[in-house]
């Protein structure tokens, strides 16, 4: 019988487009939640990129997702809190949980990338040096939906102000995207759930997996919420038994350019080595990975600038080939045709 290291799986990736025809990249991608909703994965999940040819607004994105699938958890992988106002963003998340009938994951972070280049373009007021903590923390109230005075005066009549539309229960359904030590304890005592990239910061110099074990240990050791915890785990795999020569050139290329990166750490903070090779050494690197027991679910993070063709290759492959000797199975909506996607020539 196979043990049952992974429940719950799905992907992430940034919505590339051409310069010049965003629509054809942004079609792919819905294309590519749609696909993954065929074969069963439980979470699709989009980046939020900035000043980069990706979805710059994960949100508005996931709201036309909502209308091209049925089942599949939507995700933001995550919105960086630094440029946001906490109660627009608290009213975005609950028109899109709305309209996806509750399967909204909503992951947000502490970040600010590219602040340097965006900070002119930002918020009027002063509030550029505000803690991100504090903000994410504005976020969660505005989500609770508590009355914020006394009933105000609207065309439908009196009404509680509070940050509509309120979803019950949505302030549960937040991930927080961390990797640092102060994010993992953050997100545990707020009662978050965690999101986990191939990035980590390892202060004993530890290797990637054991530094992230560690992590994922304190959060379950510290975790503080009315709901339940739970932490999901990013990890690049690019499985080849079905790709083509071409895709295996290029999946070989893409490898390579980022290995360097994990072999020593960097400002305090080591990486993962890709998943690249058959699905069978796919499946001894995730068994061994001491963050896959069980209870973690697995992101696979899709790279960036690939052809359509390309990702339903890699996520079919792992579905089919990598995912059931693990333990998953997909789930029940998932169409009883699907079946593996031949490319290899």
């Amino acid at each position: 019988m196979t043990e049952q290291k992974i429940i719950d799986a799905g992907f992430t990736l940034a919505g590339n487009y051409p310069e010049a025809d965003p629509v054809a990249g942004l079609e792919e991608t819905l294309q590519l939640f749609e696909f993954a909703e065929e074969i069963g994965l439980q979470v699709a999940g989009i980046r939020q990129r900035h000043l980069e040819r990706g979805v710059s607004s994960a949100l508005t994105f996931l709201a036309a997702a909502t209308q091209r699938t049925q089942a599949i958890r939507l995700e933001t992988a995550v919105v960086p809190l630094g440029y946001e106002t906490p109660f627009r963003l608290a009213e975005d998340f609950g028109t899109v949980d709305a309209l996806s009938k509750g399967r909204l994951n909503v992951g947000v972070s502490s970040s600010a990338p590219h602040g340097a280049l965006l900070r002119h373009l930002g918020r009027l007021e002063e509030d550029g040096d505000i803690d991100a903590y504090v903000l994410i923390s504005r976020f969660l109230e505005a989500l609770e939906g508590r009355a914020l005075g006394e009933d105000i005066y609207t065309p439908y009549g009196p009404q509680t102000p509070r940050v509509q539309p309120h979803i019950p229960g949505l302030r549960q359904r937040v991930w927080l995207g961390g990797g640092s030590a102060r994010s993992v304890r953050w997100a545990a005592e707020q009662g978050l759930k965690l999101l986990l990239g191939n990035i980590t910061s390892a202060d004993n110099g530890d290797a990637f997996e054991t530094a992230q074990r560690v992590h994922i240990d304190d959060y379950y050791a510290h975790f503080a919420g009315p709901g339940e915890p739970a932490v999901g785990v990013e990890r690049v795999i690019l499985p080849i038994d079905s790709a083509t020569a071409d895709q295996r050139e290029r999946y070989t290329a893409f490898a390579d350019s980022r290995h360097e990166r994990t072999t020593q750490p960097v400002n305090g903070h080591v990486f993962q080595r890709d998943l690249f090779g058959t699905a069978d050494e796919i499946v001894d690197r995730l068994l061994a990975d001491p963050a896959i027991d069980g209870r973690t679910e697995l992101r696979v993070a899709l790279p960036y600038a690939l052809a359509l063709e390309d990702y339903r290759q890699i996520l079919s492959d792992i579905r089919h080939a990598v995912l059931p000797r693990l333990g998953w199975a997909p789930t029940a909506s998932a169409l009883a045709s699907s079946s593996p996607v031949s490319t290899a020539a």
